[in-house]
């Protein structure tokens, strides 16, 4: 079997999932790379004839049949599509899928299943609390189960923590099984299985057409790179706290009791005005005060002020009949 994406994309833009074309065969484990909160489901729903991209086409064998993919592909553990609620008991999970698959589906029937995989210890478990490579390993086995399956896509195994070696070695045993198979993981755990050694890699798309490359070699190469010509060279200007000043020369007390007022004051302190400054200062910018006047002066609108009348009334008298 042989499934091919043709320049697949979905939403405005490819804004949900930008152009991607890959190939997965059978007996081939391969990864891809696919970030954000959908791409990794919406991938997985278009690789195996569950939903039909905005542009681009699928094939399996090379002619578009999206109802022959969906029969002979699985899609594993899909975020929101495929995975069992986390609540819900390994045996629970185990007992639907042999449902599906037409097996016998009691309790006692899933039991023995596990018995059988070597995990019936963990059958009243529930699956959010189970190991990601064991979680992995009953997940792919369960997906198998159908009589048409020949291959699966395993979504984001990443999410749930874990070593990456440990469920990259199971979908290389699937391969090797005779199953085509394509896990799409995050960015760091493309980055581990890039440096597995060459008996766990096998031969694969990443990023649809791009080889992942590994974080530590981009960390190394950015530091080592050179740099251009017409970069500004740096100057190493040493911070404050490491610059030390040589301590004055103590003034002697003939030179305390000579030197002005201003000396003892630091240098760019101000100094405090005096009472006399302060008065100065603030005459300066206001006209001065009008002198005082006298009582025989005129007043400000020209009437003039009349003195107080201290003398005897009769003297008045006299004057005027003067």
């Amino acid at each position: 079997m042989r499934i091919a994406l043709h320049e697949v994309s979905k939403g405005k833009h490819g804004q949900v999932l930008p152009t991607t074309s890959l190939e997965i065969e059978t007996g081939h484990a391969r990864f891809v790379l696919a970030e954000t909160e959908m791409r990794p489901t919406v991938l997985g729903l278009i690789a195996t004839g569950r939903m039909r991209p905005d542009t681009g086409y699928v094939t399996i064998d090379g002619a578009r049949n999206p109802r022959e993919l969906r029969r002979r592909t699985a899609l594993v553990d899909a975020p929101e599509v495929s995975d069992p609620h986390p609540g819900v008991t390994l045996a629970g999970v185990v007992g639907e899928e042999l449902m599906f698959a037409g097996l016998p589906a009691s309790p006692i029937h899933a039991r023995r299943w596990l018995d059988d995989l070597g995990y019936g210890d963990l059958a009243g478990r529930p699956i959010g609390t189970i190991k990601p490579s064991v979680r992995v390993r009953v997940m792919a086995e369960l997906a198998v189960l159908r009589d048409d399956v020949e291959g699966f896509v395993l979504v984001s195994p990443d999410r749930h923590g874990g070593r990456p070696e440990g469920w990259w070695r199971i979908a290389t045993e699937f391969a090797e099984r005779g199953f085509a198979v394509l896990v799409i993981v995050g960015g760091s755990a493309a980055a581990v299985i890039e440096q597995l050694p060459e008996s766990l890699r096998t031969d694969y798309p990443s990023n649809a057409t791009l080889p992942v490359r590994p974080l530590a070699d981009v960390t190394v190469e950015l530091l080592d790179a050179p740099a251009p010509a017409d970069a500004p060279v740096p100057v190493d200007v040493p911070a404050p706290a490491d610059v030390e000043e040589a301590p004055a020369d103590p003034p002697s007390p003939a030179d305390v009791e000579d030197a002005p007022a201003d000396v003892d004051q630091a240098p760019g302190a101000e100094q405090a005005p005096s009472a006399e400054d302060t008065t100065t200062t603030r005459d300066l910018g206001r006209p001065p005060a009008p002198p005082e006047r006298d009582d025989t002066s005129p007043a400000p609108d020209g009437d003039p002020v009349q003195p107080e009348n201290t003398e005897d009334p009769d003297s008045h008298e006299n004057g005027a009949q003067r």
